[in-house]
C-alpha cells in the first residue's frame, strides 16, 4: 500500500512522526561506526559526505560527528524528522535516482534505502547519481540490507515508548514470492498509541531489490568505480550485510 498522492510509503509519509520510535537514534551507532571507518577508506582526506535516502536522519546523527553531512531524500516528510535531528545539516528532498545537485562530495553514504532500487535500472540509475556527487579520489558506500547471496526471509519485532506518551510496536515479515526476479517482499503491521492513550492499527507492503553480488560489483565498475565487496563487522544476533565501497579513480 502506498501513498497515491505521491507514490511514497505511508511508512515514510503520513507515519514519518513515529520514525524516532519504530528505529531509535541509537540503534544505528555500531552501523554508522562502521560505515565512517569505510567511508575514510577514500585516497583524499573525507570531509564532506553525501547521504542519498538519509530518511529520519539517525545515521547522520552519528555521522556528523565525524563528517559534514548533507543529507537527501525522496520523503520530505521523513527530512523535517531529520531537520529535529540535525539541524546543522543541510536537507533536499529528491530522488536518488535522478537527483543532481551540481556539486560534488568527498564521500557518498547509501544505507538501506538503496535496497528500495528493484530493478537493476533502478539501482544503476542509483549508482551513477552516487557517481555524479563523488569527487574524483572520493569513494561511496553503499550497505543493502541483503544480496542475493545473504538474503534470509524471516520475521522481526520492535518499536519503543517515547516521553511524551507515545508508543509504537510492529511486527514484520519478509519473504521471496519469486527467486527468479529482483525483488522481495515485507509486511508490515504496527500498533500506534497516542499520548492520549488512543491505539490504532496500520498495515503496509513494501518491495524491496535484491541482487547478486556480481551484479552489485559489475553496475559499480560500469559507472566508473573500482568496487570491493566488504563483509559487515557487526555484534547483532543476525548475518552480517554484504557492503559495496566503491573507490572513484583520482
Amino acid at each position: 500500500m502506498t501513498d497515491d498522492a505521491n507514490g511514497q510509503y505511508r511508512f515514510y509519509g503520513e507515519l514519518a512522526r513515529w520514525w524516532p520510535l519504530i528505529s531509535p537514534v541509537a540503534d544505528y551507532a555500531e552501523e554508522a561506526a562502521f560505515a565512517a571507518q569505510l567511508l575514510r577508506s577514500a585516497s583524499i582526506p573525507v570531509r564532506e559526505v553525501l547521504e542519498l535516502g538519509s530518511g529520519g536522519g539517525h545515521n547522520a546523527v552519528h555521522l556528523r560527528e565525524h563528517f559534514e553531512m548533507t543529507l537527501s531524500d525522496l520523503s520530505a516528510e521523513m527530512l523535517d524528522v531529520s531537520r529535529r535531528l540535525n539541524p546543522d545539516c543541510a536537507h533536499h528532498v529528491g530522488d536518488m535516482r535522478t537527483l543532481r545537485l551540481g556539486r560534488a562530495f568527498d564521500a557518498v553514504f547509501l544505507h538501506d534505502a538503496v535496497s528500495y532500487m528493484t530493478t537493476e535500472d533502478d539501482l544503476r540509475q542509483a549508482i551513477a547519481t552516487a557517481y555524479a556527487h563523488c569527487r574524483p579520489g572520493g569513494v561511496a558506500v553503499l550497505l543493502p540490507d541483503e544480496t542475493t547471496q545473504t538474503y534470509e526471509p524471516g520475521a522481526d519485532h520492535g518499536g519503543v515508548d517515547g516521553p511524551d506518551g507515545r508508543g509504537v510496536r510492529f511486527l514484520e515479515w519478509s519473504w521471496d514470492p519469486d527467486p527468479a526476479d529482483s525483488w522481495t517482499v515485507t509486511e508490515y503491521a504496527f500498533l500506534l498509541r497516542d499520548a492520549d492513550g488512543s491505539v490504532r492499527t496500520t498495515h503496509e507492503t513494501h518491495r524491496t531489490g535484491v541482487f547478486a553480488r556480481e551484479v552489485w560489483l559489475r553496475l559499480l565498475t560500469e559507472a566508473g568505480f573500482t568496487p570491493q565487496l566488504v563483509i559487515e563487522q557487526t555484534t547483532e544476533d543476525r548475518t552480517p550485510r554484504d557492503c559495496f565501497v566503491a573507490h572513484r579513480p583520482a
